[in-house]
């Protein structure tokens, strides 16, 4: 496992030097996280939409490899991919909410097999505007919480990646859960998510 985390870090920063190929060889290394991460936004998703994992992972992982981002491991890497992934899925409820004010479709598609259940377009609208909001107020709040609820990562590898303690990151959960579900709680339909 640590000779494969010593060739994602290589791969990564052949990446950032230009190489092609290193984003052909990086898939399969990462591929299950981000499929645990893809799985995961899936979860918060109604049982019966069309969204599925693999459309997240390619959209996520074509726009991972079009940024110059300098990634230092693999676990800022996931971390970056849990934010993309984000994105991705506020982009597309975006454009959806835009149709709809003209009429359009009822469902968000992404390569055919990519939907928003139209349920969840306002609330992947509100967390997004939430996390927005306390990433201005509390930028390390904000990025824990990506990286825990999104990424899926322990505390462990939030510390090791921000360079904190890991006290520090259990205090900026604890904080940053509670202020969103009191964000999240102002609108008519808070998101239970943000209680766990």
């Amino acid at each position: 496992m640590d000779s494969e985390k010593g060739d994602v870090t290589q791969l990564l920063n052949e990446m950032a030097k230009g190489d092609s190929e290193a984003a052909e060889k990086l898939l399969p290394l990462v591929y299950s996280e981000l499929h645990r991460l893809a799985a995961a936004y899936m979860r918060r998703e109604r049982r019966d939409h069309t969204l599925q994992a693999t459309a997240l992972i390619n959209e996520a992982y074509l726009r991972l490899c079009k940024e110059d981002a300098g990634w230092n491991n693999r676990e800022h890497f996931i971390g970056m991919a849990a934010n993309v992934m984000r994105h991705v899925l506020v982009d597309y409820a975006r454009a959806h909410k835009a149709k709809q004010r003209d009429g359009a479709m009822q469902r968000v598609e992404l390569q055919d097999d990519l939907a928003i259940s139209t349920e969840k377009l306002e609330e992947v609208l509100s967390l997004d505007e939430a996390l927005r909001t306390l990433e201005r107020l509390q930028p390390r709040q904000s990025k824990v919480v990506e990286l825990r609820y999104f990424a899926g990562l322990s505390t462990e590898q939030i510390a090791l990646l921000l360079g904190v303690s890991e006290r520090s990151v259990k205090r900026d959960w604890s904080l940053a859960r509670i202020w969103l579900f009191r964000e999240l709680g102002r609108g008519s339909n808070p998101s239970h998510d943000a209680q766990k």
